[in-house]
C-alpha cells in the first residue's frame, strides 16, 4: 500500500514538474509567436496597422472589435526609439512586449495626460549613456528601458461605436515610431495590412 501511494505521489510531481518546465519554455521555443507572425508584414522602426478583427480572420488572437490597433516593431540596436501617439476620444493604450512577448510596460491616454502620448524607450545601457545634461531634459519626458534590444509595442485606439472607427483608425494613423535623429517619414495614405493567402 505505501509503495502504491508513493508511486501515485512520485508520478504526481514527476507530471507537475513536466507541465511546468514545459509551459515557461513554450514562449522561448515557439516558432510562430507574435514577432515572427509580425515581422513579414510589418516595418521595422515604423507603425503599421492591423486589419480589422473579423470572426475567423484575426491576425492576432484575442483581437476586440472595438479597437484600432496598430504594431511597431522595433530594434534599438541603431538607438533610441522616440514614439508619439496622438490620443483617440474614447481611449488610447500604448503596450511594450519583449522579443518573447514578456509585457514590460503600458501606459494609456488617462496616465498621460496629454493629447499626445510621448516617451523615448531606449535599453538601459543607452538610457545610462545618456549626458548628464540630458537627464535635467529627461524629467520633461518620459523614458522607458527596454528589458530587450527587439520587442513590439502594440498601440489601441477604442472605437465605441462602429461609426468611429474611421477616428481610431486615423488617430493610429497619425503615430509615429523611429529611431531618434532620423527624420520622420512622409506621411501616406497607408491602407491596414491584410492576411495574405496560405
Amino acid at each position: 500500500m505505501i509503495r502504491l501511494l508513493f508511486t501515485i505521489i512520485a508520478g504526481v510531481l514527476l507530471g507537475g514538474v513536466v507541465h511546468l518546465v514545459s509551459v515557461l519554455a513554450l514562449p522561448r521555443i515557439a516558432t510562430q509567436d507574435a514577432y515572427s507572425r509580425l515581422t513579414p508584414m510589418t516595418k521595422l522602426n515604423a507603425v503599421t496597422q492591423l486589419p480589422p478583427a473579423e470572426p475567423g480572420n484575426t491576425l492576432m488572437p484575442y483581437l476586440d472589435p472595438a479597437f484600432a490597433e496598430a504594431i511597431c516593431r522595433y530594434d534599438l540596436s541603431s538607438g533610441p526609439i522616440k514614439l508619439a501617439v496622438p490620443v483617440s476620444q474614447a481611449y488610447t493604450s500604448v503596450s511594450f512586449y519583449t522579443r518573447n512577448e514578456l509585457a514590460y510596460y503600458a501606459i494609456n491616454d488617462r496616465s498621460a495626460g496629454k493629447k499626445v502620448i510621448e516617451l523615448d524607450l531606449m535599453t538601459e545601457a543607452q538610457h545610462n549613456a545618456l549626458p548628464e545634461d540630458e537627464d535635467v531634459t529627461a524629467a520633461d519626458r518620459l523614458i522607458i528601458d527596454s528589458p530587450s534590444t527587439t520587442g513590439l509595442i502594440v498601440l489601441k485606439a477604442m472605437a465605441p461605436e462602429p461609426g468611429l472607427m474611421p477616428q481610431a483608425q486615423a488617430s493610429l494613423a497619425a503615430a509615429s515610431c523611429r529611431v531618434q535623429g532620423e527624420q520622420p517619414p512622409a506621411k501616406q495614405a497607408e491602407a491596414p495590412v491584410g492576411r495574405g493567402k496560405r
